[in-house]
């Protein structure tokens, strides 16, 4: 029989998947003897199954009465009873964490009875209706669906009947009051009562905790985090403590290190009389962990003592909640916390320098997104005014766009490529669409810990909170700073997430100190020395070379400065734009060959002299060229601009030019319904004469020219959309006798290796003959992507990716992560096949994938060689790397 539920006693961190992050390490304190209510876990198989037929899992009532049982015996107390209740909250807890995505019901057990009997007990009668009145109201959301904002207009209509500027000053009259009209709204609402039976709320609050696993806001925050959607979420079943019970009691939160820069020390936020869920919904705002010390200096110590405790045990920063019930600390929970980019990489250096991690552990806990954030330019406010506000500085970077003040119209204004700033007075998981929608989040309320702050950091986005001098006014649309200032809807503001700051119109950008490290190798301290660390790291251990898209010589330049190891990808097409297209149109519309030679004669000492310049940056470096590879016909100007001048200068009663008219048949002669399936690649090179021949030449010339000057070129002369080893046979035959002609003419030897990209499924798999005649592969995933899926990039990006993205068709993009079902699938035959036919076959990726850090370890799995990307990539390419090898990742892996 499957078992469903688990006491805490009988976990630990290693069951996750099973227990949920939450229920693991509620478990793991346990184990470790720190100070946790008791309280047992509903388990993620619960979840799946309820998801799956919409039924109570068969037997799961009975397992959690047993155990509910246990913690009544522990208490001494029944859930509910009448004259002393016992009380448990019911919690989501995901195997990742999703902070405020799903949902939460604390103090189950009151009722219109119980309720009198928790006040008499306590001697505190606002506590009791304070409690049951968050029960009513989490419970008639998340179980029973009523609209939460309605609840929220209810509290607001009788704060402003009262006066009272916040919760805390409504006596327990009132909140008796605004009990009987919460559950007045849940009847005309849903047409049923709230229940009064405890064991009925139990119930129902887990299964509801189970149905909010796929409620929207959760559904995108998994397509955001790329966590599986069939994991399921476990429930934890706990024994209520109260930090609500007066000034001697309250809530807090807390990290072992600061999560936005890593600096170690006790940062946190602390609520005094409320319980855990007002600490980070910011309805207030809270205090510093140094005034809990001030306040209570007893358990201030305790929660230092065991949060070390709890950094040494996890070896990581650590995420707190906790909450002192007359004078008793209570751990609640704890998980590795999140943390921003550059909170990471100091942190993973200075657990590895105190010997807690090794420095590849170090380097497993950072990723090259959190590196590419880095690297992202920081605001000059060397020239600006004073700001608008201050605020805590959340997620550090530089965001500018317009003052919005709801998620929809973040949604919307985005969708039409406008850059916006969500402004709120808090964040709810209801304002997730607009978080991600938006450049940045500014709240006037909340601290570090808030959901606005735990949520962007997560996503990497720059956010403030906690800027009080900030009225922000969600229905006019507008806030006004304290000395008079309004900023309203569409507004221009730039926000500075590493300093908490708020600026008027937009603040110009200056380079990270991070990526002034990468080109000029100039800087050493904080978070730079850190990168540096990781990146020195991870070209130790890495397999996998790191190459760079690059077409021109200071492209090449900056790729070196970055750690190319030399260019995978170098493409000849751009090197025929600008004043060279007058020569490309005189070589397609040549009417004999010497027409033709006349036009590719002109074209040679000018792709010579790119090539020169581009070996002499990568001197001593491989540099992989591509011959032409798009349609001629993209070289000539657009039919539609010729038939206009044309029908303009007849109307005119002049005559046409004359080579408007060849251009515009031309254009139509080679029109293709699908030219990227049509003539190109590979097949101009058998079909129009000389032009193979005049690149190769031109590469061959260079590499003379370089040897002579004392250089050491190293090209490479691949053969782009090959489908038959045919066609690679064909053209290499015309290379190599281009490249002895060279050699004879020069004196000087000239060996450039020849390759081909695999770019169609027929190259894949038929990679063992095409081997034969190729010295080198290079994947190139961007078409071999399109021709896999039959996906026009250009056209379906925009048609419905958003919807396959939505509807879980796609984790992620195939252009921007490897298909590795599909996609990868290919890549893996070609490695294969490739390497039984040439052993000492060189592999490498020259797609936009290169860069991309889950593709590098996909890529590092599948045995190749190198990956190429984009110059500003190769830090990310680097680092991944070098995590790849250390996580000793293998092909298995990766299917």
């Amino acid at each position: 029989m499957v078992r469903y539920v688990y006491d805490f006693t009988e976990g630990g961190r290693d069951l996750a998947g099973l227990l949920g992050g939450k229920g693991a390490n509620l478990a793991e304190m346990t184990r470790l003897g720190l100070p946790v209510p008791p309280g047992f876990i509903v388990s993620t198989e619960a979840c799946r199954a309820f998801l799956a037929t919409g039924a109570e899992p068969e037997g799961m009532s009975r397992e959690v009465s047993r155990h509910l049982s246990a913690v009544e015996a522990d208490a001494g107390r029944r859930l509910g009873q009448p004259d002393d209740p016992l009380l448990v909250s019911v919690r989501s807890g995901a195997r990742f964490s999703m902070p405020g995505m799903m949902e939460t019901v604390l103090d189950i057990g009151l009722n219109d009875d119980s309720v009198l009997g928790l006040a008499k007990v306590s001697g505190n009668e606002r506590f009791a209706w304070d409690s049951y009145r968050r029960l009513i109201q989490m419970y008639g959301s998340t179980v029973m669906g009523v609209d939460g904002a309605l609840f929220d207009r209810i509290m607001t209509r009788l704060k402003e009947l009262r006066g009272a500027p916040d919760d805390l000053h409504l006596d327990a009259a009132d909140l008796a009051e605004l009990v009987e009209a919460y559950k007045q709204l849940i009847h005309e609402e849903t047409g049923d009562y709230f229940p009064q039976s405890p064991a009925e709320q139990l119930r129902r609050a887990i299964l509801g905790v189970f149905r909010s696993w796929n409620g929207a806001r959760a559904r995108l925050y998994r397509r955001r985090e790329h966590i599986p959607d069939d994991l399921g979420t476990a429930v934890t079943v706990q024994r209520m403590v109260y930090g609500n019970l007066g000034p001697d009691s309250g809530s807090g939160v807390a990290f072992t290190r600061d999560p936005a820069t890593g600096r170690p020390g006790l940062y946190g936020d602390y609520l005094p009389n409320a319980q855990g869920e007002d600490v980070v919904s910011g309805i207030r705002n809270t205090v510093s962990l140094a005034e809990l010390e001030r306040l209570d200096p007893r358990s201030y110590h305790q929660l230092r003592d065991r949060m070390r405790a709890l950094e040494r045990h996890y070896r990581d920063l650590c995420d707190i909640e906790f909450t002192i019930e007359r004078g008793t600390l209570w751990m609640l929970q704890t998980r590795v916390g999140k943390r921003t980019a550059e909170a990471a990489f100091t942190i993973a250096a200075e657990l590895a320098h105190e010997g807690l991690i090794t420095p590849r552990e170090g380097l497993a806990r950072v990723n090259g997104d959190g590196l590419a954030r880095l690297m992202f330019p920081r605001f000059d406010t060397s020239t600006t005014g004073n700001p608008l506000a201050h605020g805590i500085p959340a997620s550090p970077g530089a965001a500018v766009g317009a003052a919005v003040f709801d998620s929809a119209e973040a949604v919307r204004r985005a969708a039409s490529g406008e850059k916006v700033v969500l402004v709120r007075e808090e964040t709810t998981p209801d304002d997730l669409p607009g978080m991600v929608a938006a450049q940045a989040v500014l709240t006037s309320r909340g601290g570090k810990t808030s959901h606005a702050a735990v949520v962007a950091r997560g996503m990497g986005k720059v956010c403030v909170c906690g800027a009080e001098e900030l009225s922000v006014d969600t229905v006019a649309r507008r806030f006004t700073t304290r000395d008079g200032t309004v900023v309203r809807q569409g507004g221009v503001i730039s926000v500075d997430g590493s300093a908490g700051a708020v600026y008027t119109g937009a603040v110009p950008l200056v380079d990270s100190a991070v990526m002034r490290f990468l080109e000029t190798g100039e800087g050493s301290a904080g978070v730079v020395d850190a990168v540096a660390r990781a990146l020195q790291l991870a070209d130790e251990v890495r397999m996998l070379e790191v190459r760079a898209n690059a077409d021109t010589p200071k492209d090449a330049a900056r790729a070196r400065r970055f750690g190319a190891q030399g260019i995978g990808l170098c493409r000849t097409e751009h090197m025929f734009l600008g004043e060279r297209r007058k020569l490309v149109e005189e070589m397609i519309l040549a009417r004999d060959d010497a027409a033709r030679d006349r036009a590719l004669d002109a074209l040679l000492p000018l792709q010579r002299q790119d090539f020169a310049g581009i070996l002499e940056a990568m001197d001593g470096l491989p540099v992989t060229i591509r011959l032409l590879d798009p349609p001629l016909h993209e070289f000539l100007p657009d039919p539609t601009d010729l038939a206009v001048r044309i029908a303009a200068t007849e109307a005119r009663g002049e005559q046409p030019n004359p080579r408007d008219a060849e251009l515009l048949a031309a254009v139509r002669r080679m029109h293709e319904d699908n030219p990227m399936l049509g003539l190109r690649g590979v097949r101009l090179g058998l079909v129009v004469p000389g032009l193979v021949a005049m690149q190769v030449r031109a590469i061959a010339e260079a590499v003379v020219e370089r040897t002579r000057a004392g250089g050491s070129p190293e090209a490479e002369i691949m053969v782009p959309l090959v489908g038959d080893v045919a066609e690679l046979r064909l053209v290499r035959g015309d290379v190599e006798q281009v490249l002895a002609d060279v050699s004879d003419e020069s004196g000087v030897p000239v060996h450039c290796p020849v390759g081909t990209m695999i770019e169609l499924p027929r190259a894949a798999l038929t990679a063992g003959q095409i081997a034969e005649e190729a010295e080198f592969f290079s994947f190139g995933t961007n078409d071999l992507t399109q021709t896999t899926w039959g996906f026009s990039r250009d056209d379906v990006e925009a048609a419905f990716f958003s919807a396959y993205l939505d509807k879980g068709v796609f984790a992620a993009s195939p252009f921007e992560t490897i298909d590795r079902e599909g996609v990868g699938r290919l890549v893996g035959i070609a490695v294969a096949e490739g390497r039984a036919a040439r052993p000492d076959l060189k592999i490498g990726v020259c797609g936009e994938h290169g860069g991309d850090p889950d593709s590098v370890h996909f890529f590092h799995t599948a045995g190749l060689d190198y990956v190429s990307c984009s110059p500003f990539r190769i830090p990310v390419a680097r680092l991944e790397a070098g995590r790849a090898a250390g996580s000793g990742e293998t092909m298995s892996d990766t299917r």
